[in-house]
């Protein structure tokens, strides 16, 4: 997208009184009105150590139950580190993902450009595998790192059942195998699990969350899992280029996300199946998973994606309310497909609102309209 499109698009956004999926972009300044104010003898982090740094890991890392957490620059950094740190651990170079992960479409191929790391798909089903799928792999999966990302984003925000969950790690464990969760939306899994985020993370040797997705935090990540082992992700963190002179900005933000937006993942979620219960009642349109497994799912819509770009912008552009944008090509002939994200300000949208706001939307796509 263009620079110029994109300012466009996020000018048009803030302007919304009304918004189905995501929320309100806020300025430089509105973000840094939004941090909490540190006290006044406060002193920031350096190369990552104390400050709010230091209280952001300890905080991620009881909430995760494990005995250690270190703040990374990326969730690519992380992830990458902690793959390679299994590996070493393992003996053995071989990963267990899924083809749709995010370690496979989007980190493009950094376990094996730099980390010499070799892939072994673990299913082809647009879900986490389960148990008899990593027992039957047709390598051994003994000393392999099995990574299961909570939810499958590219999927469709899918998540497994509990007992799937359990299921598929006893079973990498009875082959000797090491466990990592790529759980950059972990916060809101645990909802569906209907288990603690603790008990979720224990199963796993490593975990990885992400700070912005879910919680709104500017960037960042963590890496949480035994002592000596996030000793070693301090380590590698240097030599990747993430010991950055200080990140306490990012951490405060991070903080804040946990005191403001962990506690309403739930609601999030509640409404996400209100959300798309009325969409999916809509002509034409199909939502899926049904019910969303989180505050986050797909919604197919039969227009082309160019139609439903412009007519998003029209509608925001006249009447200052937001349907949902990114739409793209989907692989059902005549449909195409974006991600939905209810957050605070679908919260405003009961059924009926959200009927009326879809009708109102497909009204400018049906009639091609597109913004002055």
């Amino acid at each position: 997208m263009a620079d110029h499109e994109r300012e466009r698009r996020v000018a048009l956004l803030r302007a919304c009184d009304q918004i189905l999926s995501g929320v309100r972009p806020l300025s430089m300044a509105e973000r840094l009105a939004a941090l909490p104010p540190p006290p006044p003898e406060a002193m920031p982090d350096y190369y990552g150590d104390g400050g709010p740094v230091g209280e952001l890991e300890e905080r991620v890392a009881g909430l995760l139950g494990t005995e250690a957490a270190a703040f990374f620059v990326t969730g690519t950094m992380a992830q990458q580190v902690a793959l390679r740190i299994g590996a070493e651990w393992t003996g053995n170079p071989a990963v267990g993902l899924h083809p749709l992960s995010h370690l496979v479409r989007h980190e493009r191929d950094a376990d094996m450009v730099l980390s010499g790391l070799r892939r072994v798909h673990t299913t082809d089903a647009p879900r986490n595998p389960v148990a008899g799928e990593v027992a039957g792999l047709d390598e051994p999966i003994g000393t392999l790192v099995l990574v299961l990302e909570l939810p499958l984003r590219d999927a469709g925000f899918v998540l497994p059942t509990w007992d799937e969950l359990t299921g598929v790690v006893a079973a990498a464990r009875a082959a000797g195998a090491r466990v990592h969760l790529d759980g950059a939306r972990l916060w809101e899994s645990a909802y569906r699990l209907g288990r603690p985020l603790a008990e979720v993370a224990g199963l796993a040797d490593t975990v990885y969350v992400s700070f912005y997705k879910s919680l709104g935090g500017i960037s960042g990540a963590a890496l949480a899992g035994p002592a000596d082992v996030v000793a070693q992700a301090r380590a590698w963190r240097h030599r990747y280029g993430g010991q950055v002179f200080q990140y306490w900005p990012a951490a405060l933000s991070a903080l804040a996300g946990l005191d403001e937006e962990l506690p309403r993942l739930g609601r999030y979620l509640d409404h996400a199946r209100t959300v798309a219960a009325a969409l999916a009642a809509v002509p034409g349109a199909r939502t899926f998973p049904a019910p969303p497994h989180t505050h986050q799912f797909r919604l197919w819509l039969p227009y082309p994606p160019e139609r439903l770009r412009a007519a998003n912008l029209a509608l925001a552009e006249r009447e200052r309310r937001w349907f949902a944008s990114n739409w793209e090509a989907s692989d059902v002939p005549g449909l195409s497909v974006t991600e939905i994200t209810v957050a605070a300000p679908a919260l405003r949208l009961d059924a009926a609102a959200v009927t009326e706001l879809t009708e109102r939307f497909l009204a400018y796509a049906a009639r091609g309209e597109t913004p002055s």
